[in-house]
């Protein structure tokens, strides 16, 4: 034990010997481990959710939902444990399916929810053998790790869990709080029928979760092995909130259980330097609920352990992380801005909203939150995020107080992540620059969806269901993450590059003249041979107007200018028809030759979106220039 906090004080050290200035350090830079030894308050003086036998607290909590909870719960009274076989993860490197592993462990894990959340609402023990049936089985497999992510973390790098190796993923991370609540409010009425049933979970959360995330540094999301220009996305304080969550309800050695809180707080601190000051997601709205949604998490959970005293929900960057959600949003059929892997369907979770616009005192989110639960009407839904559905209960209520609104602003500019969304009468129009090696990136800077009317126009793909191409070597074989299959030019014969190195450049936005202008030429390989390629959008009185203006070195190939669309263009001379003919792409006919592709979507995560097909419209030059200018305009 001491040997262990000796590492963990001398990683604090070096990870105060490696902060740059520039760093905001939110957390370690504002707090240190004294100031939590003082503030760090005992579990049951913060867990803000009622005590296990304290029936009326929870009567009245549950009041709204006691039925959906109680008829959940009996819905898997009967649940047959599913056992996640050998061959489930090993389908993975077979044929690079997730799903077959995934299913059923996602499965058993609803169950447990269901069951768990039925007992604390009637507290009559109804529930507890099937329950402790759930725990028996989790604590009996090899890993709560995912086929798909295992490779990442074991020496091994394959997909079946490595004897004596467990690493924090996220479904890891997910299960281990999970039973930590679990242990928190039934560890009593468990202890009654065996105490072995309370001592082998906590032992499990302790093994599986605690200990190999104190043990180790070089999980990559924990952003602490020093890697310059190390991309933090989701993962990290998705994964950090559930070692808080474990830290705090599981250990009970208080200076392991301190150390390792403030390792988080060290880890966290990574993503906030790592996201851009304007707040944007440079994964997409799909993401925020995983990325700034799981921030809110950690930092609500922190404040409450900490009665309040550690607490950042004031800083500027954290605000507009929260904010993002909300001006992402187009409407209709549930529209948002989808660069990157998100769908182009979202809006995100209405109580999650709320609770974030009220840490940070934002009536945009609040309003924005109560829009969603407005339009959707939703009721009470359970999963394996424990902690997210008993704050849910707590906002059931509340969140009806009052009418919700979308945000006014006819624009915003996020100038550090380098997206922009502008509306002009029915108009949404979003681009981005940027570069690419983002998050869930696609190679796509300089790339601009249209939706009219909240419906939409030209679109961004998204990305269909992750299988073992999608985070590999073999990512831009996948034809949606090309810049082919996004709103750009193939120029001179080339589509643009993955990698840091190749990103826009004089990138600006005149608010005045709704104007957005960058130089893409740097998102495209040498081989492509271009001086510039500036590109420009302005939406003014209802119209688009979009300039390339090209400087090339040597043209050996030919342009082609690519758009993706919702629906069926008709090609008709120099005007193209969109949208059933309700709106026009304009160009000039003796420049190009035009041609439309049907994009069939077999793959349900789009065809979802979609419908059965998407069209790209190719505008061919017929001339190879050096230098030109093309102007096309969307009325």
């Amino acid at each position: 034990m001491k040997k262990l906090l000796m590492c963990l004080l001398l990683l604090q050290i070096c990870f105060f010997a490696m902060v740059k200035a520039d760093e905001l350090n939110l957390l370690s830079g504002k707090f240190n481990p004294a100031d939590l030894q003082r503030d760090l308050l005992p579990t049951k003086q913060w867990v803000p959710f009622p005590e296990y036998q304290d029936r009326a607290a929870w009567s009245e909590l549950t009041k709204t939902v006691a039925g959906t909870l109680l008829n959940n719960g009996n819905s898997d009274l009967d649940y047959q444990w599913q056992v996640v076989k050998a061959s489930d993860y090993l389908a993975y490197e077979r044929t690079g399916s997730r799903v077959i592993m995934e299913k059923p462990m996602n499965e058993n894990a609803i169950a447990l929810s269901n069951l768990f959340l039925a007992e604390l609402a009637e507290g009559k023990g109804r529930y507890l053998d099937q329950i402790i049936n759930g725990i028996w089985y989790f604590t009996e497999m090899s890993t709560w790790s995912l086929s798909a992510h295992l490779p990442a973390f074991q020496s091994s790098k394959r997909t079946l869990p490595q004897e004596g190796t467990h690493v924090v993923d996220l479904v890891a991370g997910d299960m281990g709080s999970m039973l930590s609540w679990i242990y928190y409010y039934l560890h009593p009425e468990m202890d009654k029928i065996n105490p072995e049933i309370s001592r082998r979970l906590k032992k499990s959360v302790q093994d599986r979760v605690i200990t190999p995330y104190l043990n180790r540094n070089d999980m990559w999301w924990q952003a602490l092995a020093g890697k310059p220009n190390q991309m933090v996305n989701n993962w990290n304080p998705w994964c950090n909130f559930n070692v808080l969550t474990c830290l705090l309800l599981i250990e009970d050695d208080v200076e392991k259980q301190r150390a390792g809180i403030y390792k988080t707080m060290q880890s966290v601190d990574m993503f906030m330097n790592y996201v851009k000051a304007d707040g944007a997601c440079e994964e997409g709205p799909s993401y925020w609920g995983h990325a700034a949604g799981k921030l809110y998490d950690y930092l609500k959970i922190l404040a409450d352990a900490t009665g309040n005293k550690i607490n950042i929900f004031n800083q500027p960057v954290v605000r507009n992380m929260g904010e993002y959600i909300a001006q992402s949003y187009i409407g209709g059929d549930n529209w948002v801005v989808n660069f990157a892997d998100a769908s182009a369907k979202g809006g995100g979770d209405p109580y999650l909203i709320y609770r974030y616009g009220k840490a940070v005192n934002s009536t945009e989110m609040i309003d924005f939150a109560r829009y969603l639960q407005n339009k959707r009407k939703l009721s009470f839904k359970s999963d394996r995020d424990i902690f997210r559905s008993l704050e849910d209960l707590l906002s059931l209520n509340e969140i009806k107080n009052g009418s919700g609104k979308l945000p006014t602003n006819s624009y915003k500019w996020y100038p550090q992540t380098e997206f922009l969304y502008m509306k002009d009468e029915d108009l949404f129009f979003a681009a981005k620059g940027g570069y690419n090696n983002e998050s869930h990136n696609h190679n796509d800077i300089g790339t601009f969806i249209l939706y009219r009317a909240e419906k939409p126009i030209f679109i961004d793909a998204g990305v269909g269901t992750y299988n073992k191409k999608t985070f590999s070597s073999e990512r831009y074989d996948i034809w949606s993450m090309q810049s082919g299959y996004h709103n750009l030019p193939q120029i001179n014969g080339h589509d643009q590059v993955f990698g840091a190195s190749y990103k826009a450049q004089d990138v600006s936005f005149d608010p005045k003249k709704k104007l957005f202008k960058l130089n893409i030429a740097g998102a495209y390989s040498s081989q492509a041979a271009i001086n510039s390629w500036n590109r420009s959008y302005q939406l003014k009185k209802g119209v688009l107007e979009i300039i390339d203006k090209f400087d090339l070195k040597t043209p050996t190939g030919s342009n082609v200018i690519h758009f993706l669309l919702a629906g069926k263009p008709v090609i008709s001379g120099g005007k193209i028809a969109l949208n059933g003919g309700k709106y026009y792409l304009e160009y000039n006919v003796a420049e190009f030759d035009a041609e439309v592709e049907a994009i069939p979507q077999s793959d349900i995560r789009l065809s979802q979106v979609w419908g059965d097909a998407i069209f790209r419209l190719s505008l061919k030059a017929k001339k190879l220039k050096e230098k030109g200018t093309y102007i096309f305009t969307v009325k």
